[in-house]
């Protein structure tokens, strides 16, 4: 699918009905869902994303910016020579997702010379965050857009991605640093629940215990 094309298929979609949301602990993993998708750890779902654009026809080259700067996956159509779209993955954030990630898209877009981007979310955009983007030519996926655009693709497509993504641990959080599944630890102090990373005290990257993404 060419580039000019993907702002167009991104924006037709309406956004997908919300099923009841399962049961942690009996969480389906034989369909997209919701529950499904915002539980996937920070790192399966970027993968996600770069798997998902590689259905769509493009090449792709993802590049991690730094410990806490996510990850930009640069988008380059069949028969073009460079990359004219820069994606970046946000997961699910339970107060939406504000306008600091776009903010750092932005620049990234800058910088690489690239003038269309799109952010992907398990979650949801604030307002704030939809206004700037539809002032930048940033597309946002938001959750529920997401699952419509699984939807869409080809039966074989779609079931590869899920099992793709639902293979192994895709629930517990990956080290932003270490780059190896964190640990769920207990502070000291008041009992509070959070993710540790397993080179501990080598490595004292930790992320709270609601967290899907790095910080």
């Amino acid at each position: 699918m060419p580039y000019r094309k993907l702002f167009g298929f991104l924006a037709k979609t309406p956004a997908a009905p919300r099923p009841p949301s399962a049961v942690p602990w009996k969480l389906d993993t034989t369909q997209w869902s919701p529950e499904l998708l915002k539980r996937l750890e920070w790192r399966r779902l970027e993968e996600l994303c770069v798997a998902y654009f590689e259905a769509l026809g493009f090449s792709t080259h993802a590049v991690r910016a730094g410990a806490h700067g996510g990850v930009d996956i640069s988008l380059v159509a069949e028969g073009e020579e460079r990359a004219s779209v820069l994606v970046q993955c946000k997961a699910w954030d339970a107060y939406g997702i504000g306008i600091k990630p776009l903010l750092a898209l932005h620049a990234a877009m800058a910088a690489a010379g690239v003038a269309e981007g799109v952010m992907v979310s398990s979650g949801r955009f604030t307002p704030e965050a939809r206004a700037f983007a539809a002032k930048q030519n940033i597309a946002l996926l938001d959750g529920a857009t997401l699952l419509a655009k699984l939807a869409e693709l080809e039966p074989e497509k779609a079931l590869a991605l899920l099992r793709f993504a639902t293979d192994g641990d895709f629930l517990t959080p990956t080290c932003p640093v270490c780059a190896v599944k964190m640990t769920s630890r207990q502070s000291t102090q008041g009992g509070r629940k959070f993710w540790g990373c397993r080179n501990y005290p080598r490595c004292k990257q930790t992320l709270n215990a609601t967290a899907h993404a790095p910080a």
